[in-house]
């Protein structure tokens, strides 16, 4: 079933111009000048039940405005959304009970008031009766691996403790669509790893259905079997972040460390030489070629390690933001 349904989408913003100095302040109080700004156009897709899905776009693609009009934030300019039976923007009791929006650089938390009472706060709104909300914050405190810290002011953790204090706050009311927006925003590398622990767990548990954006790779490779691509406020790409990377990656990275450095090398006998610094040498072999290619490596030079890769997901994924388009 698809709990997200997005048809023809479009946000429309209206600025106004101005130029600079004084003079410019002048006329644009005297007589204004606009100008339209598309921020989405005509994206569609579905997201079926359970599914976690990859949002993936450059700063100001429109990943954070499509996520808006999901959310019921904003209203959309042209186009359709349905999220989980209803319409967005009308924001339905029954509606915000079924999602929640998840925004790195934002927070819901009180700063000076424990973790723990801004949570009870939030179970009140959502009409859970003690008990219950004991048990949920039990449960997902534990899932966060949050113990103390939610009896400490807010201003007093730190940046993971806060961020995982966050999603307790916002999946309190068990939601069944999650809208991540860079949840893991400024974090550390192993608070980057507990976050994405917890909410593949949290998929599994509870089934909830996400819609993921992030700019660390390792969060949509870890989480997001399905990716969307979004470029200049259109979607270019929908499908298996796999069958990309195949697409993409027509050839293998091959990494060579050598007993000595080998100046006079012609590497383009072998492949496409990536990088070459000292006695590290990095090739693009032809996937066809592999095999060969590796044997006259290894028969041809003084080859102490020999390590064979796709290349580096990010790197495929900012070859296609520059281009726009999958070839």
């Amino acid at each position: 079933m698809s709990l997200v349904r997005v048809d023809d989408l479009g946000k429309t913003y209206r600025i106004a111009e101005k130029q600079p100095g004084l003079a410019g302040t002048f006329r644009h109080f005297v007589k204004r000048r606009h100008r339209d700004v598309e921020a989405v156009r005509g994206v569609s897709f579905t997201i079926e039940a359970g599914e976690v899905v990859g949002f993936l776009g450059p700063n100001g693609a429109g990943k954070t405005t499509t996520l808006k009009m999901l959310s019921g934030l904003i209203h959309p300019s042209s186009g359709s959304v349905e999220v989980a039976g209803h319409r967005p923007h009308r924001r339905q009791k029954a509606f915000l009970e079924q999602i929640t929006l998840v925004m790195g650089q934002k927070q819901q938390l009180i700063w000076d008031l424990p973790p723990l009472d801004s949570l009870r706060v939030n179970a009140a709104i959502y009409g859970l009766d003690q008990g219950e909300s004991r048990r949920r914050i039990g449960e997902l405190a534990e899932m966060l691996e949050l113990g103390e810290e939610l009896t400490r002011p807010v201003r007093k953790l730190s940046l993971g403790q806060r961020m995982k204090a966050e999603l307790l706050a916002a999946l309190l009311h068990r939601p069944a669509v999650l809208f991540l927006d860079e949840p893991t925003l400024g974090l550390d590398v192993n608070a980057q790893a507990r976050v994405r622990s917890f909410l593949a767990d949290y998929n599994r548990r509870f089934g909830a259905t996400v819609l993921l954006t992030s700019h660390y790779m390792a969060d949509i490779t870890a989480l997001c079997p399905r990716v969307l691509l979004i470029h200049q406020g259109r979607l270019f790409y929908d499908g298996q972040l796999s069958a990309l990377a195949e697409r993409l990656a027509p050839y293998r990275q091959v990494r060579l460390d050598l007993a000595r450095p080998l100046p006079e090398v012609p590497w383009s006998d072998y492949g496409e030489l990536e990088s070459c610094e000292a006695r590290e040498v990095r090739l693009l072999i032809q996937p066809d070629r592999l095999t060969e290619t590796l044997a006259r490596l290894l028969n041809d030079l003084p080859v102490v390690d020999l390590e064979v890769s796709d290349p580096p997901i990010e790197e495929l994924i900012g070859r296609l933001f520059r281009q726009g388009e999958v070839a």
